[in-house]
């Protein structure tokens, strides 16, 4: 061979490399895309459920949640289109929509434990009410009974007291 063969050999060689190693970082990036695409999809999927939950909680205690319902609702579709963006390989979009769909699962989830909150202060002070109420009448009808039982037995025995028993005779 000589120089100049060995010297093209050696550029086309090079270029060949060049355009493989493009190949191979594209494809390394693209699988590093899907997999924080498969993570974001699955922590939007958490966080979904999360909200879902702190929902339903305020719901339990009485809280007005019909506006979280709206936003909870929006955060499933983003869901739903990041779960088809997953399918079509359009790992950016699914990436934007799950990051959306995960703030929109914490504000909700923040709200419904703020809602739960408020809505359970006033039942927990009318159970204290209730309660206290409640100890205070036995008491007082403890006390009661007791003071008018020995009102009454104190007058019963006044009475049998003051009696003039009559002997009778029995002949018989």
């Amino acid at each position: 061979m000589s120089g100049v063969s060995v010297l093209k050999f050696s550029f086309v060689l090079m270029m060949l490399l060049v355009f493989a190693s493009q190949f191979y970082v594209s494809v390394t990036i693209a699988q590093v895309s899907e997999s924080e695409a498969s993570s974001a999809l699955t922590s939007a999927e958490g966080a979904v459920g999360s909200a879902y939950q702190a929902v339903l909680r305020a719901e339990e205690v009485g809280a007005n949640i019909s506006s979280l319902l709206v936003q909870l609702n929006d955060a499933g579709e983003l869901l739903a289109k990041a779960k088809v963006a997953y399918r079509l390989g359009d790992f950016d979009e699914v990436v934007r929509s799950a990051s959306l769909c995960s703030e929109i699962s914490e504000s909700v989830k923040n709200e419904a434990d703020e809602l739960r909150v408020e809505a359970y202060g006033p039942r927990v002070t009318g159970f204290w009410l209730t309660f206290t109420g409640s100890l205070v009448g036995v008491v007082a009808v403890g006390f009661g009974s007791f003071w008018g039982w020995r009102f009454f037995k104190k007058r019963y025995y006044e009475r049998v007291l003051e009696m003039k028993p009559e002997v009778s005779s029995d002949e018989s």
